[in-house]
């Protein structure tokens, strides 16, 4: 089975026209799928569409929020729902194109266990796309998860994925980049992207920001998030030492103003002092917090394993002989 999931934010026009595409497209392809339809806390009558296509089609299946928690959370409610063995995610606005399942699907079988789409000829403006560009190169070139666009909304995933993998805040579009430090192998589908038709575009200048935050977030927990000490630990010891180091010349150029008071000036007027100290602080303290990451991390990984298990084999176990069966 096929589970695909659908974050819907004020969506009222285009849900039964989505809805009717993604049954024509697996009927033509014979694929058995699942429709979750997740109302974000819309205000408009997307809830009211959804239950009734779901009192109409017992293959779509409806989730509402109180209010609304953003699309990391709808997707995470939808993930938890999916009953298949893979899951496709896809916008509700009508810009992923529902005819690019069976490629999907055909793309996951070359051994990849997620499958991001890439809005190479995107229909939206410049204001959108340059950013978008600019934030991608940032997102491959720190994680090394080399994808033409991480924000595309049309993804195909192994069930498996989200069992080793849990989404908060706004990480959502980094979900290939959580699931390649995994282990998962993660590939890239050019797709088609059409024209909105209907309502608008549910992003501003604002996630520009929140998405850069996010990436260094994704990027601590993806490099160091089984060994925090090595980046806070690290980064204190390069500052303390610094600090060391300015203290020492300070005692030096100290020492040798006792025998000759132009040399230098006194230490109470020299920035250095200051710097020196301020940096030794910089570096205890970094070393402290990373003690506590350390000690929150060992606390932690009681309940999810460091690593992924892709698969598992064992030989056949044959008992010894008895003695009387040897006669």
């Amino acid at each position: 089975m096929i589970s695909v999931v659908i974050p819907v934010f004020n969506e009222q026009e285009s849900l039964a026209i989505l809805h009717d595409e993604i049954v024509r497209v697996a009927q033509s392809a014979n694929l058995q799928c699942e429709i979750i339809f997740i109302d974000d806390g819309s205000s408009d009558g997307s809830w009211d569409l959804i239950r009734s296509l779901a009192e109409k089609h017992p293959d779509v299946h409806g989730i509402r929020f109180r209010r609304n928690f953003g699309k990391a959370a709808a997707l995470s409610a939808g993930f938890g729902a999916a009953r298949g063995d893979i899951i496709l995610t896809l916008d509700a606005d009508l810009q992923d194109d529902p005819a690019e399942i069976p490629r999907f699907l055909a793309k996951l079988n070359e051994g990849f266990d997620v499958v991001s789409g890439w809005k190479e000829t995107r229909l939206d403006h410049w204001h959108k796309t340059y950013p978008s560009k600019v934030f991608n190169g940032m997102v491959s070139g720190l994680t090394g998860v080399k994808l033409h666009d991480h924000n595309c909304g049309m993804k195909c995933y192994r069930a498996e994925v989200f069992r080793e993998i849990r989404l908060y805040g706004e990480l959502h579009r980094f979900i290939p980049v959580l699931a390649a430090a995994r282990g998962f192998k993660v590939g890239e589908l050019a797709i088609t992207h059409r024209q909105r038709k209907f309502g608008y575009s549910k992003y501003g200048v604002r996630r520009f920001i929140k998405g850069f935050l996010d990436l260094l977030t994704v990027k601590f927990l993806t490099g160091f998030g089984q060994r925090p000490q090595h980046l806070l630990g690290s980064i204190g010891l390069c500052s303390f030492a610094l600090g060391m180091l300015g203290m020492a010349w300070l005692a030096v150029t100290w020492v040798w103003r006792l025998y000759d008071a132009t040399a230098f000036e006194p230490l109470h007027n020299r920035p250095a002092l200051i710097y020196s100290a301020a940096a030794m602080l910089l570096g205890a303290q970094m070393m402290s917090i990373g003690f506590l990451a350390e000690l929150m991390t060992a606390y932690m990984s009681k309940d999810q394993e460091s690593y992924s298990v892709k698969e598992r084999t064992t030989g056949v176990t044959t008992s010894p002989r008895s003695p009387e069966a040897s006669r």
